[in-house]
C-alpha cells in the first residue's frame, strides 16, 4: 500500500505516525511545501521569549528521524494538483524545478490555512507581519530586539494576538491591541474574566482598543507608521495581524467538495467526497460536542492531531470515527493562567441555545494556607442548560495553574453529564494541592442552588 501525506503540521504528522504504527509495511511519502518539517506555530511564543533557544527545536519531527523510520520525506516540494480518478498527484520540487507525477492508493491532505489579510489601504507596507510559521517566527524574533521598534500594534485579540502582545511588551515595546469585538479574548472568556486579564495587560504597557475596525495603514518611505481605525489613530513601527486564518484550499476546487468558506467537507472518518482521499486540520470543520455535533471551525492543534490519527487509521483499513470535540484551550497572560471549553455565556447566542451560567470564586487551598504560600484566588464559571442541567461549558482563571480542571469539564460535556453528576463527583483532597471541595464541585453545587431559587 502506498499512502501520500500532504502537509507536515499537526494533522499530517499524526497521520504519518498512525500509518507507521498500524501498517509499518506501507510505503509513505510525506510532502512539505516549505523548507522545514513540522513547525509548530503554537510554540512560537516560547521561542520569541527565549524559553526555547533554537527555532528549529519548535518541531516534533525531523526529515532524518522520519526517514530512519522508513518514511520518504520531501521538503520544499509541493503537491500542486490531484487527479482523483487516476489516483495521482502532480509534484514540483522547488529546489531544482523538476516536476513529476506520483500514484497513490490513499491520499491524506493536511493543507492547513494561511493568515488572513486585511483588505485596507496600506496593507502592502513593510513591517506588517503575521504570526504563523517558522519564517514569520524568525522575522518576529529579530523585531523583538530591534531598537527602531518602539510602538507595536497587534490587530486581533484572540490567542495569537494576545501572545504577540505579551511577547513584545516583555521586550520593552509599547503595545496596542485592536479588535472589532467589544472585549479582548471575547471568544474564550466572559466579561468577568476578560476584565481581570485586560487590567493585568494594562499594567504591562499593553493598551486595549476593542470595538474598533481598521480603516487603513499609513506609512513613510514604504514602512508602516500608523494604524487608523474608525475611532482613533495609533503610532506603529510594527504591526502584527492576527485576525484569523483562511483555508489553503483553492488548489483543491473541483477535486474535493468545499463549502462556501473553502473548507473541505469530510465525514466522520475524515473522508472527502473523492474516493481514497482524506482531509484533516484547519481546512476542515469539527463536530462540536455541546451541540451534539454541529460542524464548527475550531482551529486547534488537538483537533488536527485527532483527525490525523483517525484519517491514518481509516486509510489503512482500520475503521475509526472522529469523536465530537469541546473546543478546549488554555493560555497564560503574564501572571494569570486560564482555560475554557465548550459554550460560554458570550457565545451561546451563535448556537441558538438557552443557557445559564454560574460564577464562583474560592481560594486555591484551605484558608489556613497563607497567600505567600500560593493560596491564590480562583474564578470558575460554569455554563449549562437550565432545563436539563446538562453541562455545556466552563472557564477557569487564577495565578495558580488550575487549567487541568477544564479537561474534566470537556469530558463531562462529551459524556453529557449534568450538574448533579458534577456537584458531588469524587475528586481528591490534600491541603498541599487543593480545597476539600474541588472548585468544579463548588460551581455545580451553586448552580443547582441558583436554579432552585429561580423555580
Amino acid at each position: 500500500m502506498k499512502v501520500i501525506v500532504v502537509g507536515s503540521s499537526h494533522g499530517g504528522f499524526e497521520a504519518v505516525r498512525e500509518i507507521l504504527a498500524d501498517r509499518p509495511d506501507a510505503e509513505i511519502q510525506w510532502y512539505e511545501k516549505g523548507d522545514f518539517l513540522s513547525f509548530l506555530s503554537c510554540g512560537m511564543q516560547l521561542y520569541l521569549e527565549g524559553i526555547v533557544k533554537n527555532v528549529n527545536d519548535v518541531s516534533y519531527a525531523t526529515p532524518e528521524g522520519m526517514r530512519a523510520q522508513g518514511v520518504s520525506v520531501f521538503t520544499e516540494t509541493e503537491v500542486t494538483a490531484v487527479d482523483a480518478k487516476q489516483h495521482s498527484v502532480y509534484i514540483v520540487d522547488h529546489k531544482n524545478g523538476q516536476k513529476r507525477e506520483e500514484q497513490y492508493d490513499k491520499l491524506i491532505l493536511s493543507p492547513g490555512a494561511t493568515p488572513a489579510t486585511l483588505p485596507v489601504a496600506g496593507n502592502d507596507l513593510k513591517n506588517i507581519y503575521a504570526m504563523r510559521g517558522r519564517d514569520w517566527a524568525i522575522k518576529l524574533k529579530e523585531r523583538t530586539v530591534d531598537p527602531e521598534i518602539n510602538n507595536v500594534v497587534v490587530i486581533g485579540a484572540g490567542y495569537i494576538g494576545i501572545e504577540a502582545a505579551e511577547t513584545f511588551a516583555k521586550a520593552g515595546k509599547h503595545v496596542t491591541v485592536v479588535d472589532m469585538l467589544p472585549r479582548l479574548l471575547a471568544k474564550y472568556l466572559d466579561e468577568e474574566l476578560t476584565d481581570i486579564v485586560t487590567k493585568e495587560m494594562e499594567k504591562h504597557d499593553i493598551k486595549a482598543a476593542p470595538g474598533q475596525a481598521i480603516k487603513k495603514f499609513v506609512g513613510k518611505d514604504g514602512h508602516v507608521t500608523q494604524v487608523i481605525t474608525d475611532q482613533a489613530t495609533y503610532p506603529a513601527d510594527l504591526v502584527i495581524v492576527a485576525t484569523g486564518i483562511k483555508p489553503n484550499t483553492k488548489w483543491l476546487s473541483g477535486i474535493v467538495d468545499l463549502d462556501d468558506h473553502g473548507m473541505i467537507k469530510v465525514d466522520d472518518q475524515q473522508r472527502t467526497s473523492a474516493d481514497d482521499i482524506y482531509a484533516v486540520g484547519d481546512a476542515t470543520l469539527v463536530k462540536f460536542a455541546p451541540t451534539n455535533g454541529t460542524k464548527s471551525p475550531i482551529a486547534l492543534a488537538t483537533n488536527a492531531r485527532r483527525q490525523g490519527r483517525i484519517a491514518g487509521k481509516n486509510a489503512v483499513g482500520n475503521a475509526a470515527k472522529t469523536p465530537l470535540v469541546s473546543g478546549s484551550s488554555a493560555l497564560s497572560v503574564f501572571k494569570y493562567k486560564f482555560a475554557s471549553t465548550g459554550i460560554k455565556e458570550g457565545t451561546a447566542a451563535q448556537f441558538n441555545l438557552e443557557t445559564k451560567s454560574t460564577l464562583v470564586t474560592d481560594t486555591f487551598r484551605p484558608s489556613f494556607v497563607t497567600d505567600e504560600n500560593g493560596n491564590d484566588k480562583v474564578w470558575f464559571k460554569l455554563t449549562y442548560d437550565p432545563q436539563t442541567t446538562r453541562i455545556l461549558g466552563a472557564q477557569i482563571l487564577s495565578t495558580q495553574d488550575v487549567t487541568q480542571n477544564i479537561n474534566t469539564i470537556s469530558l463531562a460535556i462529551q459524556a453529557k453529564l449534568t450538574l448533579s453528576d458534577l456537584a458531588y463527583a469524587d475528586f481528591f483532597f490534600q491541603p498541599g494541592f487543593d480545597r476539600p471541595w474541588n472548585i468544579m464541585n463548588v460551581g455545580a453545587q451553586q448552580a443547582l442552588r441558583d436554579l432552585e431559587k429561580n423555580k
